[in-house]
């Protein structure tokens, strides 16, 4: 059968979070930088996408085919590790600390920065020509996104960033969905339509994901966008990590393995005897 239930899902989450935190550096750094790197692509191919034909939608339709790719691959998400890797050190697998789960979190984002930061020189190059011409129409768009979700949170102060911290909770929801979506399925085709969907919905409403953002905003440094790198990091970037943790860990992984791993004591059924004499009960009282 194609379908994995969720008592069985649940025990792969765990035992992929476990190994996670095993993983040498090298083969978690190679994995991170390939992540960010193919995700970053898939960024600026749905931009590109959506600013030739002026359709946002048919953009966000596409745009999950970089993570469907880097997930079948095995590379590694910082969202994605969010969600699984903490679920090892709950279970208490042993040898898994909190000193190595953090160790996987710096790993993942430092290899994730690395392989976004590479795409976004790559296409800084392509849409100005090797820096010589002013950027084209995809470079523009891009410069833009990048001011409109730095300066245009700070300019809200406090409601700007509470905001920001909750479309990055909503981003990981919905990505860290499409993480678990893909081991309910044990064929290519039913991965690929677990994760479409809730993919396609995150990049679509504009929430936050910091991994497209470290493609987004150091492009759209290097493509003249009107913000700093203390912008991006304060008022996008370290927010959006934060929104990442609590989303994806909050709503997928606590709740998924509270309600399929560890459960609560099941109500106990009222007994034959008792519920015989509540039926013969009621005519007398009737009567």
């Amino acid at each position: 059968m194609d379908y994995v239930a969720p008592t069985d899902f649940i025990k792969k989450m765990i035992d992929a979070g476990e190994a996670k935190v095993f993983m040498s550096t090298r083969d978690t750094l190679i994995r991170a930088f390939m992540a960010g790197a193919i995700l970053a692509l898939a960024a600026a191919f749905a931009i590109t996408i959506s600013v030739q034909t002026g359709q946002p939608l048919a953009g966000a339709i596409l745009f999950p085919v970089g993570f469907c790719l880097l997930y079948l691959m095995g590379f590694d998400l910082l969202t994605g590790v969010f969600t699984l890797v903490p679920l090892a050190l709950i279970d208490k697998r042993p040898g898994v600390t909190m000193g190595g789960v953090l160790r996987n979190w710096g790993l993942v984002f430092a290899g994730n920065f690395a392989g976004a930061l590479t795409v976004a020189l790559m296409m800084a190059v392509v849409v100005t020509f090797g820096f010589t011409q002013a950027p084209d129409a995809v470079g523009e768009r891009i410069g833009h996104i990048g001011e409109g979700r730095t300066l245009g949170y700070a300019a809200h102060g406090a409601a700007g960033m509470l905001t920001l911290f909750i479309r990055g909770v909503l981003c990981n929801w919905m990505v860290s969905t499409g993480v678990v979506a893909a081991m309910m399925s044990n064929s290519v085709t039913g991965k690929v339509l677990g994760m479409w969907m809730p993919i396609m919905l995150f990049f679509y409403m504009g929430f936050e994901h910091s991994i497209v953002n470290m493609f987004l905003f150091p492009s759209g440094i290097l493509l003249g966008g009107k913000f700093s790198f203390w912008d991006y990091m304060i008022w996008n970037e370290i927010p959006t990590v934060v929104g990442n943790l609590v989303g994806g860990l909050t709503f997928v992984g606590l709740t998924l393995y509270a309600t399929h791993s560890r459960t609560a004591p099941s109500r106990k059924k009222p007994s034959s005897v008792g519920a015989v004499r509540e039926v013969n009960a009621s005519p007398v009282a009737a009567e």
